[in-house]
């Protein structure tokens, strides 16, 4: 057995969570984050060329997003916290085109989140922060950038948002449109 087991996420094709091997002991723990045979046997064939990474505090909601050009997968993770991670189907010939799936990620599981070109990705802050990380296939486009509204209620995503609290979110974030109103390619 690898170092990594693969877990598909429903129907959702090319959705991945995927469960690192962990080898500890009384010094800390060493695991591999990525090892590109492996992810290919599971078909997951990228290349990733460029790292990100974001330090939020608690309340913290960002997303939607995706790009409408040079579309972005991204393996993601977190280093320190947790959060509730969520992404739309956005690719119009899928059989989940406007679903969503949401799972908790932290630093305690190492369990990472592959999410492919063709979704719009988000997340919320659990603990008091989070330090998020993630791989992308490719470089990040302003021109290219676009969102959906995080709370569209016609996507129904179940944030784990506390009864009368109102999440931390970014004007941009606040202003992106509905989900039937964003503008797609065909991925």
């Amino acid at each position: 057995m690898g170092n990594f087991e693969f877990e598909q996420c429903g129907d959702f094709e090319g959705l991945y969570l995927i469960h690192p091997k962990v080898h500890g002991d009384s010094r800390g723990y060493f695991m591999e984050t990525f090892q590109s045979s492996e992810f290919k046997k599971h078909g997951i064939d990228v290349n990733f060329v460029q790292d990100n990474q974001s330090l939020s505090s608690r309340g913290v909601l960002r997303g939607l997003h995706y790009q409408k050009e040079h579309t972005q997968g991204k393996l993601v993770r977190v280093l320190q916290g947790q959060i509730y991670d969520a992404v739309v189907d956005i690719r119009k010939s899928s059989k989940t085109y406007g679903q969503w799936y949401g799972v908790q990620l932290d630093a305690e599981q190492h369990t990472m989140f592959y999410v492919p070109e063709g979704f719009a990705h988000g997340f919320y802050v659990m603990s008091e922060m989070a330090v998020f990380f993630y791989k992308c296939t490719d470089y990040y486009d302003p021109a290219s950038e676009a969102g959906i509204l995080w709370n569209d209620e016609a996507l129904g995503i179940k944030w784990p948002i506390p009864e009368g609290e109102k999440p931390l979110i970014s004007e941009k974030d606040e202003k992106h449109p509905l989900f039937s109103d964003a503008i797609y390619l065909d991925y």
